[in-house]
């Protein structure tokens, strides 16, 4: 740890009360852990196969839990720099509600359950995917790609990419071309979706010197970029129709979410300056959550009528 981040961290050792069953709750990010189920519910449920009620209601909350342990370990780590951006510095460390080492200790006991609880009790090919992205997502992103690298979102985007893939395997006990393609699918989501956030936050980012794209490429680099991803992403995500793992919803609805959202990549990449530009950022960042969303909702609700017929 370096001393900066050892001086943010130690600053917020002592709470200023006994922390909340709310604080520790906020330190799993639950926003992200409520996407992380979400994806990994659509690949259990698309998985061949079928899983024991108790044991699939097991796996998804032993994901969930993996996630939630992930982000308490990213704001142990992170306690320095949280504390001096806008969109963080309300998080329980910043704030002095819980300690670095509580984070910690938390953090590292959720991870470890999460990961036993769902080998021994499911199955050790899941067990392992989600053992692999907390590490990815701690040691791999947070402590070294983080602060080191304008890629660190597409590289260590794979860490949020895994969960779908963890619920098939919940299933099958395998790794498949179709949970590949849902990996990649948010694989390739993952930078447009942050460059669009980075793109309005970027004095954020560079006042605590964390290498983001906008940071040290530039706006127009980083425009360039999102456009770039996001026509990759657009026909990615259409494919799963053509391997029978999407039905004709899913195409049509992919289809169309594809095209708004290449609309608002291509309406970032031409507004670059004012208060437009951050509103076009905006957009597409608002946009991109619901897109991902909504491509793995139909894409459930199509498995959830073929098993259920």
């Amino acid at each position: 740890m370096t001393g900066s981040t050892a001086e943010g961290v130690l600053a917020h050792s002592v709470p200023a009360a006994e922390p909340s069953v709310s604080d520790f709750f906020e330190l799993m990010k639950p926003r992200v852990m409520s996407l992380v189920v979400f994806t990994s519910l659509a690949g259990l449920f698309a998985a061949p196969g079928t899983l024991h009620p108790v044991l699939a209601v097991i796996a998804i909350i032993a994901i969930a839990v993996g996630a939630g342990a992930s982000g308490a370990l990213n704001m142990w780590y992170d306690a320095d720099i949280d504390a001096r951006m806008a969109r963080t510095a309300a998080r329980p460390i910043p704030r002095g509600r819980v300690t670095a080492g509580e984070a910690l200790t938390f953090g590292s006991i959720l991870s470890v359950m999460s990961v036993l609880t769902l080998g021994v009790l499911v199955n050790w090919t899941a067990g392992a995917l989600l053992a692999l992205t907390i590490a990815y997502y701690i040691f791999f992103y947070t402590m070294w790609l983080k602060r080191r690298t304008p890629q660190n979102i597409v590289i260590g985007g794979a860490a949020g990419s895994f969960p779908p893939m963890i619920g098939w395997a919940a299933v099958t006990g395998t790794v498949s071309v179709e949970s590949v393609l849902l990996f990649l699918i948010i694989f390739m989501w993952t930078p447009p979706h942050f460059w669009a956030l980075a793109l309005y936050r970027c004095r954020d980012y560079e006042r605590v010197g964390v290498p983001m794209l906008p940071v040290v490429a530039g706006g127009d680099e980083t425009r360039r970029q999102i456009l770039l991803y996001s026509l990759a992403l657009v026909p990615l995500a259409v494919a799963p129709y053509f391997i029978g793992l999407g039905g004709v919803a899913y195409a049509a609805v992919s289809v169309v979410l594809g095209l708004i959202f290449l609309y608002l990549a291509f309406k970032v990449w031409r507004v670059r300056e004012g208060r437009e530009a951050d509103y076009a950022a905006k957009q597409l960042f608002g946009f991109s959550v619901l897109y991902l969303f909504l491509l793995f909702a139909v894409l459930l609700g199509e498995h959830l009528a073929l098993k259920l017929i």
